[in-house]
């Protein structure tokens, strides 16, 4: 039996004790400690585009709990289906350029879902070292035999695809933009591996979705790959600004996931407001794609001020901005730095991230004007030279 007060002490030593901040927020930009407390410029948030505040979000979903109320009520197979959660999915399966589309309520429980019921205790995954909590919990509940490869390293990948993947059912999980490092993978490569040993390939486009390719499809569109991977799953939560997430893939597949993943059949249904959200976000990314041309301009904004602030390590090629500073207890000290000068970003620390490798991780939003970036960036990089 886990010794609950020596595991909490042992975290606190250790600079790992997690604790809710209590938050206030005041608006979409900003975040407060307590209700008395300064407004903090919010870089934690990863509603990208800015669209939880949106106008059109906003309606649709005050709309929706005005006909429909606060909740689905049951799980879409018993009486939770309603018609707004099979056209977000038809609109989904077209953003992706699917067949079809499933609906989950959470990243968390769409990958804990549908891994397990793709693969088991007889087949193979090999995965990223660095995929996310969710992808690494479902491929250890499907019993099958997990192998990962050194981040986006595409020869160590094809080396463990030869050495292990025999005649069972082959398993290949990444995700198109890593969300504590802000990289980007591989895709191609990683596309032509799957088809040249036979595997099947799950894609986690959580960080992409909204931000990239023309229509804002996600980094899959943007490399003309979205026709060549078996399964894309991604969260309505973060760029699109609402709540939940899906599957997209063929319509045998998605077909046979809502008859085998249990994450969704006995979940209940996402709420209405929360769907209707997020089918009016999707119809933004095609109507106004100034939202995603404003986002990289702020990007920009941000990186270059933290290069002319004497940052010289790469900043990597999206909105997301991990500084690393190595030890648990200077991240945390660097976070509460910030705060006390008006920035506010959580320390992330093992197991979030590896050992050794605590950073603060800087998510650019729409939500956070060109002045503020600015100001923002001056200050972290002089507060970054103290570490």
């Amino acid at each position: 039996m886990v010794d609950i007060a020596a595991y909490l002490k042992r975290q606190q030593k250790d600079g790992r004790l997690r604790q809710l901040p209590e938050l206030e927020h005041p608006d979409g930009g900003r975040v407060r400690l307590s209700a008395a407390g300064p407004d903090l410029l919010d870089f934690s948030s990863n509603d990208y585009l800015g669209l939880s505040r949106h106008p059109l979000p906003l309606v649709a979903a005050a709309d929706a709990l005005s006909r429909y109320g606060t909740g689905a009520g049951a799980a879409r197979l018993m009486s939770g289906d309603f018609a707004l959660h099979r056209e977000l999915e038809a609109a989904l399966a077209r953003l992706k350029e699917q067949e079809a589309a499933l609906l989950f309520g959470s990243g968390y429980l769409a990958n804990v879902g549908l891994i397990p019921a793709l693969v088991g205790r007889h087949d193979v995954i090999f995965g990223d070292r660095l995929n996310h909590a969710s992808i690494h919990d479902g491929c250890q509940l499907s019993g099958a035999r997990l192998h990962r490869f050194a981040h986006n390293d595409c020869n160590h990948l094809e080396d463990l695809i030869k050495r292990h993947r025999g005649g069972k059912e082959a398993l290949i999980v990444v995700e198109s933009l890593y969300s504590m490092d802000g990289d980007i993978c591989p895709l191609a490569e990683v596309v032509a591996l799957k088809e040249r040993y036979g595997c099947r390939l799950l894609v986690d486009e959580a960080h992409a979705t909204g931000l990239f390719g023309d229509n804002g499809a996600g980094l899959l569109a943007a490399e003309g790959l979205a026709h060549r991977v078996d399964l894309v799953m991604g969260t309505l939560g973060k760029a699109l600004g609402s709540y939940g997430a899906y599957v997209a893939g063929e319509q045998r597949l998605v077909s046979f996931l809502l008859n085998r993943a249990r994450s969704f059949i006995f979940s209940t249904a996402l709420p209405p407001a929360s769907t209707a959200a997020a089918l009016a976000a999707v119809q933004l990314l095609a109507d106004e794609p100034e939202l995603r041309r404003e986002l990289w301009r702020r990007v920009e904004i941000f990186k270059s001020g933290l290069t002319r602030g004497g940052i010289k390590a790469g900043l990597g090629p999206s909105q997301i901005v991990p500084l690393t500073v190595g030890d648990n207890q200077a991240a945390l000290d660097l976070a509460q730095r910030l705060r006390q000068r008006g920035v506010y970003a959580a320390a992330v620390r093992p197991p979030t991230v590896p050992a050794g490798q605590a950073r603060l991780r800087f998510s650019v939003t729409n939500h956070l004007d060109h002045d503020d970036l600015s100001a923002a960036s001056a200050i972290i990089a002089t507060e970054l030279q103290k570490c």
